[in-house]
């Protein structure tokens, strides 16, 4: 029976790249691996399959084929590993037995840096401008202070593992079809540790640490915002194997003011006043976050016309000082009593000076 084309075995068009090819080639090898795939005619598949990778995956075996197609493969060695590469095999084999191939493994028995940790506090709109000490409740696995962190009564009942001698790792072997694999997994007796207990330690029952509710003392920083994080070092989750523990990340919260609005360093404040104010002029004591200041407001001031006050911002964590900005909301009275009726006509009547919706009209003549 002729054979298939090699591109057409992996499902590629002519011309594939090398990544499609390898691609191609850990999918199918997966799909048909007789360990994988019992059904009648997948072992034959599986070695279709190696075939047209060895000969796409070499550069100048490809050339070959792309010019003469199997003529020009006559005579070829398909025995070699018969598997495009063990680099590529062993990943693949990695899938089916659940570790390395040819001895590789990643699993390490040495001391190891827990994992950080992560949480949210949410703190009052002046706390993050002038800075707090904070606490807070977390839960922590710490060494325990009767063993030192071994798990063992004494230093007498820790011993090496004799299952993996030390190594935490155990190797196995499986006979397959097309040889014997090799992988290596955590060794079942001692847990990866590379050593056991003859007798636990009587406080932690042999874990090697305590699990406690502590409360810590969070310094908040003057100028933080929201969305920025404050770091308390080894207060994250234990280590492995004696490893130092992973660091907690404080993710700060800043509650809305009721007033202020913060933008960067700055902060943004609107200040209602009346008509009369706005036209006559007048002095006011307008809040800041350290307190009053006074503030004139020239005759003739507009609605939304903004003043600034500089230096009344936020001091930033590098020590920046922003600026507060006043806007001015000029309110019309909803209400009046007679007596402000009449004043407020007399102005209309006099006539002094034309009416902006006056001017309005001339200006679209």
């Amino acid at each position: 029976m002729s054979k298939r084309d090699y591109y057409e075995v992996l499902g590629l068009s002519k011309g594939a790249s090398d990544d499609e090819i390898k691609r191609a080639y850990r999918k199918m090898a997966k799909k048909y691996h007789p360990d994988v795939n019992k059904e009648s005619g997948a072992e034959e598949k599986f070695k279709e399959v190696n075939e047209a990778y060895e000969v796409l995956s070499d550069p100048q075996k490809k050339a070959t084929y792309d010019q003469f197609g199997h003529a020009g493969m006559d005579g070829a060695n398909f025995g070699g590993s018969g598997f495009g590469g063990f680099e590529d095999f062993g990943d693949i084999f990695g899938s089916f037995f659940g570790g390395g191939f040819g001895g590789r493994t990643r699993q390490s028995n040495g001391p190891r840096k827990g994992n950080d940790r992560f949480m949210q506090l949410r703190i009052d709109f002046m706390d993050a401008i002038f800075g707090k000490d904070e606490e807070i409740g977390v839960d922590v696995d710490e060494q325990c202070t009767a063993c030192g962190g071994s798990g063992a009564y004494s230093k007498n009942d820790i011993h090496t593992c004799s299952t993996c001698g030390g190594s935490g790792k155990v190797t196995t072997q499986q006979r397959t079809p097309f040889g014997i694999f090799q992988s290596q997994s955590i060794c079942p007796d001692c847990g990866g540790h590379g050593k056991t207990i003859s007798k636990k330690c009587d406080k932690c029952h042999g874990r090697g640490y305590e699990h406690k509710r502590i409360k810590l003392n969070i310094r908040i920083p003057a100028g933080i915002q929201s969305g920025q994080q404050v770091r308390v070092a080894n207060k994250g989750e234990r280590g492995i194997n004696g490893g130092a523990s992973g660091d907690l990340y404080i993710e700060i919260l800043v509650s809305r003011h009721k007033h202020f609005v913060r933008d960067g360093n700055d902060i943004h404040l609107s200040v209602p006043i009346s008509a009369v104010d706005a036209t006559l002029g007048c002095k006011i004591a307008v809040p800041t976050v350290y307190g009053e200041e006074e503030l004139t407001i020239p005759a003739g001031t507009q609605h939304g016309h903004q003043f600034r006050l500089r230096g009344k911002g936020v001091k930033s964590r590098r020590g920046q000082q922003g600026d507060q900005f006043v806007e001015i909301v000029i309110e019309i009275p909803t209400k009046i009593t007679r007596e402000e009726k009449g004043l407020y006509e007399q102005i209309r009547n006099k006539g002094a000076h034309e009416s902006p919706f006056a001017k309005f009209k001339k200006s679209l003549r």
